[in-house]
């Protein structure tokens, strides 16, 4: 096994791929201070002012001299994020391939969307219902599951939104709600409200797409004698419905994939990000769509996207949406590099550049960025290609934008581990050996052997491909479906009366 890495033969700092130990030997290099998995060094001295080099780019500005074989962090390394003047659009170079599709088993919907879980779900306008929507999908689940084989599950999904809100923040709960309900998956949706919210069951319903209604029943809880038994009714019915639904031969090309990181240690860049992006670019050979978010997480890695937009309209929204987020930051008084969070840092993740260096891999290098998604909106599955969904890097947030904007299914990498799953299956990618062995009932699969085994990048995306489709064919389920965790966060930005 390999002691360090350098990613880019312009880089001046390497990574320890395992702790290396002050005065050990890396080649000509002698160690000087003790460094930690993960975690960076300088390959030669580096003088105040100096760009650090990972990657290939700047991540930072060296602070005091660092003498080749010192640790490279927090205690020497600051932030150089500013706002960004982009320059003009030019061709992407770029040579796009295109492969054929697989097919795996999944469920055809309309409007030319596929579904990988027939299920019902709860989707309640307002938070003082949230119970009444939890007792109804377990009520459903005990009661009801056992006499329709067809149906997957009854699930709610609540949230502490709906009343007291006004303008924008509003309007994004609606958004977010409504890419619920017209989810693919959700085979059978019941929309339940109480009655008295901002959040009225009319306008809720009004961005339903026309057919879904067909499989969608609703009611205010304030207007029927006993919820619960008016709420079973009417999800017996959805039942008795999609147990008609079977699952039939699809073209791999009509999945969505979100890709999403959370949790990121200094293997995330050199493992599970850059695995996702060779399937990012593999999907998107054979024409399918893969979706791309936490916008702040861009932040210093723009010019690797903004090189890949396929149109002028593109990279000019590209471009208005992070500066857009930035301004967002500043307007709140808060630092637009804040991020790293403390877990990060200890990964040995210093800056918000290097993080997001890592982070935008998960989009691969040779697929077209199509479209540029509003918060809220929903992806466009005919174009192919990467779509870039704006929203924050908050791990709840960011997967359930991406569930919303039309995932089938979400691709999380993760170096410090976490059980969160979305209203989609949630595969965890590790990116280390050591928490799939630590943490087997989260992880998914184990990107780690890039290092601890030696398996090439293609070798194990083949592996994770094929994941991929046996998942979406309903052969596995993802461990957050297994373990039951499936949740839900919506994006606050306004006031609350």
């Amino acid at each position: 096994m390999r002691q360090t890495v350098t990613l880019n033969p312009n880089d001046n700092v390497a990574v320890a791929l395992e702790a290396l130990p002050s005065g050990s030997q890396v080649g000509d290099l002698c160690i000087q201070q003790a460094i930690p998995a993960g975690h960076k060094y300088a390959t030669c001295n580096i003088s105040p002012g100096q760009s650090i080099i990972k990657y290939g780019l700047p991540i930072g500005i060296a602070q005091i001299d660092i003498p080749a074989g010192h640790h490279i962090h927090d205690h020497n390394l600051a932030t150089a994020l500013g706002q960004v003047d982009y320059q003009e659009w030019a061709e992407p170079n770029i040579t796009v391939r295109t492969t054929d599709p697989v097919s795996f088993h999944g469920y055809q919907r309309s409007a030319g969307r596929v579904a990988i879980r027939n299920e019902i779900w709860i989707i309640n306008t307002v938070a003082c219902v949230n119970q009444t929507a939890n007792r109804l999908a377990e009520r459903g689940n005990q009661l009801l599951l056992p006499e329709f084989k067809q149906v997957d599950g009854f699930h709610a999904f609540p949230h502490p939104y709906g009343c007291s809100q006004l303008g924008d923040d509003l309007d994004a709960t609606q958004k977010i709600l409504a890419g619920l309900v017209n989810h693919p998956h959700a085979a059978g949706v019941l929309v339940l409200g109480l009655g008295c919210e901002n959040n009225r069951m009319e306008s809720q319903l009004k961005s339903v797409h026309p057919d879904k209604m067909k499989t969608v029943r609703f009611f205010n809880t304030q207007d029927v004698q006993d919820e619960m038994e008016d709420g079973l009714d009417a999800l017996r019915e959805l039942a008795a419905t999609i147990d008609l639904q079977y699952r039939t031969s699809v073209d791999s090309s009509r999945l969505i994939l979100g890709m999403k990181c959370g949790g990121s240690d200094g293997f995330s860049g050199i493992t599970a990000n850059p695995l996702l992006g060779r399937l990012a670019d593999k999907h998107a050979q054979m024409g399918g769509t893969v979706l791309l978010t936490e916008v702040p997480e861009m932040f210093g890695a723009e010019s690797l996207l903004l090189s890949r937009c396929a149109t002028s309209q593109i990279h000019k929204e590209l471009g208005e949406m992070v500066n857009e987020f930035k301004d967002y930051f500043r307007a709140h008084a808060q630092p637009i590099s804040e991020n790293p969070s403390p877990g990060n840092k200890d990964g040995g993740i210093t800056t918000l550049e290097e993080k997001s260096l890592g982070c935008v891999q998960k989009g691969g290098t040779q697929s077209l960025i199509k479209q540029i998604v509003p918060y809220g909106g929903v992806a466009d599955p005919g174009l192919g290609g990467i779509a870039l969904i704006n929203g924050p890097g908050n791990d709840g947030v960011s997967t359930t934008a991406l569930t919303c904007a039309g995932a089938n299914i979400v691709l999380f990498t993760t170096g410090r581990g976490t059980p969160l799953g979305g209203p989609a299956p949630t595969l965890k990618i590790a990116t280390n050996s050591d928490l799939q062995s630590r943490k087997p009932s989260w992880i998914d699969f184990d990107a780690g052997q890039l290092i601890s085994k030696g398996v090439s990048l293609d070798e194990l995306s083949e592996q994770l491909f094929e994941l991929v489709i046996q998942v979406s064919s309903g052969d596995l389920q993802a461990r957050n479906e297994l373990n039951g965790y499936r949740e839900i966060a919506i994006w606050k930005t306004g006031v609350t009366l």
